[in-house]
């Protein structure tokens, strides 16, 4: 009988994977292994990843998109294709890291309930079919990942917090990925004028996802709070100054917010 799967060991090796393809297939098959049941979660276990054979950076990508300070990204008109396309990949890199970031989450923590690995499993599937959905699409705009340059900030802040979970669940999918529920509406409505729909599609797709996946965040973050005697608001001022967060700007989709698991105090100060 074959051994069943060990789920944060093979995270990590989806991780490491450094072609976007191939990444996203291994992840599919991990999720499809889940749901048959061959698997297992060794929530103990601590993952040396200065090995020898897993002495591959962290995360694994391809040598292109060039990374580049935010402010040299570049934008393009939405009014041309190049400009779309440019916008598509932008997105496009964004959730390339947000699978590694799911991944991440997953394999690194140890000590959590089974529930915390399996729910960053879905993460990651879905960030991997986002992915998959905008390069294709970047494909029909005539250009390929990896075309234009792009930046690493969300990952950067995943690199800061990899020594601490709370501050990982305050920090990224609360606050970094939460922007995208303020972020994706008005883009949306930038592509679907220029009479980009496929592209707009694609953007309710990962809306209606990302909403779960603040959720998840949220839920984890609170779950930790109280496993370490915290209040949730207040650790987060302190976390948020301590990793030099980014001060949150509205406009604010309050809606999505409340659907993503804010509590009404929060929301306060987004008001």
């Amino acid at each position: 009988m074959a051994q069943p799967l060990e789920l944060r060991a093979h995270a990590l090796q989806c991780l490491l994977e450094p072609d976007p393809a191939t990444k996203t297939a291994l992840i599919a098959a991990l999720a499809q292994a889940h749901l048959a049941g061959d698997w297992l979660v060794d929530n103990g276990a601590v993952f040396d990843v200065n090995r020898p054979d897993a002495a591959r950076p962290i995360p694994g990508r391809p040598e292109r998109p060039l990374l580049v300070p935010p402010r040299l990204v570049g934008r393009r008109s939405m009014v041309t294709v190049e400009g779309r396309a440019m916008l598509v990949h932008s997105l496009a890199h964004i959730e390339f890291n947000a699978m590694n970031l799911a991944l991440d989450a997953l394999w690194r923590f140890p000590d959590l309930p089974a529930a915390y690995y399996t729910d960053w499993l879905r993460v990651a599937q879905e960030e991997a079919y986002h992915f998959s959905m905008l390069a294709a699409h970047l494909q029909v705009l005539g250009h390929n990942y990896g075309d234009f340059p792009a930046h690493d900030s969300l990952w950067e802040m995943v690199e800061k917090t990899k020594g601490d979970v709370v501050a990982r669940m305050a920090l990224v999918p609360r606050t970094l990925e939460a922007r995208g529920l303020d972020a994706i509406p008005p883009l949306r409505a930038k592509i679907a004028q220029a009479g980009d729909m496929a592209a707009a599609a694609i953007l309710d797709i990962i809306l209606r996802d990302e909403v779960g996946h603040v959720e998840i965040g949220n839920r984890w973050y609170r779950y930790l709070c109280e496993r370490h005697g915290l209040d949730p608001q207040a650790a987060y001022q302190e976390l948020a100054l301590r990793y030099e967060a980014p001060v949150l700007k509205g406009p604010f989709n309050l809606e999505a917010r409340r659907r993503a698991g804010f509590t009404e105090a929060e929301l306060v100060d987004f008001s």
